[in-house]
């Protein structure tokens, strides 16, 4: 007490955030939800933050989530900008490894070694902050958060949409994507120390209006549906081999949905009912919300257009951010305690 009524620090604790006068930085988390392509749009986010001094000290990402927050959390947020921008729908297909016999229809080795090309194989312990992946293991439910051993199969892990992309084996777990249990990791990010949780939420648009229709069913004036007869076979049908009949298949065309279409929309909906469950359970303090509902989750090729969408909505939340952090900054001054 001596020591403080000085205006020292007290004994044995130079050099730390006690002494009068000074300022400690809450431990900030950054908790980035899944989206596939719409994650580009965190780059923004975390370019914006940046830009303004706010440095996370927690990373926790969901899906596309872990993987943009893996490259920022590994230095590497400019070679995965620089990959996205350059994304167009010919190199998009070309990461597509169909598999026509497996646990899903692409095996996901030619995107993981792009990955690995770009972030080389390191480890999350050794990354320079916090950081954490989400992933779903398939045999029980569980929520998994991978906290150590290899970035790229953490990430892999994150982002295996069930039926699009094969399980990821680690340790002896079989993984998943984990936007199926947990679509923006805000809870994460506090278990792992975040006193104040900046989350960005890449659904809030998606199904805005969605709501109930009743009594719905086909009306007895119409007539009985005709079966879609098959198409005429082509002729020099060698030309067309059956891992581009897939990929034709995997995207649709002609006014009907493709499987992935299927998938993603029937996962999209999902994902928005538990990220409004979860976020309404355990809110962060900030959220940021691009709205990118417009953008497919196929739709790689629009990066540009995403990151400046992510650009935009952390603008939009600077001053509630800022706020926040000033708020949540304890300081050692100030009236003495009677």
């Amino acid at each position: 007490m001596l020591d403080i009524l000085k205006g020292r620090r007290p004994s044995g604790t130079e050099g730390s955030d006690v002494g009068l006068g000074t300022i400690r930085k809450p431990v900030i988390g950054l908790a980035l939800g899944g989206g596939a392509a719409r994650g580009f749009a965190h780059i923004g986010v975390i370019r914006t933050l940046m830009a303004h001094g706010i440095v996370p000290d927690v990373v926790v990402g969901t899906s596309i989530g872990a993987v943009v927050g893996g490259a920022y959390a590994a230095g590497q947020l400019d070679t995965l900008e620089e990959w996205a921008r350059s994304l167009q729908m010919r190199n998009i297909l070309g990461y597509l490894d169909i598999r026509l016999n497996g646990s899903g229809l692409i095996g996901g080795e030619k995107l993981a070694a792009q990955l690995e090309a770009s972030l080389g194989r390191i480890a999350i312990e050794e990354l320079p902050m916090k950081v954490a992946t989400v992933a779903t293991e398939i045999r029980t439910g569980h929520e998994i958060w991978l906290t150590h051993g290899s970035l790229v199969d953490a990430m892999r892990a994150s982002y295996a949409l069930p039926g699009i992309f094969a399980p990821v084996l680690i340790g002896d777990r079989w993984l998943v994507d984990g936007a199926m249990v947990n679509p923006v990791p805000v809870s994460a990010a506090r278990a792992l120390g975040a006193e104040i949780v900046i989350a960005a939420n890449l659904s809030s648009d998606v199904f805005t209006h969605s709501t109930t229709i009743y009594s719905h069913g086909q009306p007895v004036e119409v007539p009985e549906t005709v079966m879609e007869s098959s198409p005429p076979k082509r002729r020099f049908g060698k030309l067309f081999s059956p891992e581009r009949a897939v990929k034709r298949q995997f995207f649709g065309g002609g006014g009907r949905p493709g499987i992935s279409s299927v998938m993603v929309d029937a996962f999209n909906i999902m994902q928005d009912r538990i990220t409004r469950a979860r976020l309404a359970g355990d809110p962060p303090d900030l959220l940021i919300s691009p709205r990118v509902g417009q953008i497919g989750w196929f739709d790689f090729h629009r990066a540009s257009d995403l990151i400046a969408f992510g650009t935009r909505a952390a603008e939009r939340a600077l001053d509630s951010i800022q706020d926040a952090i000033g708020v949540a900054t304890p300081t050692s001054g100030g009236t003495m305690p009677s």
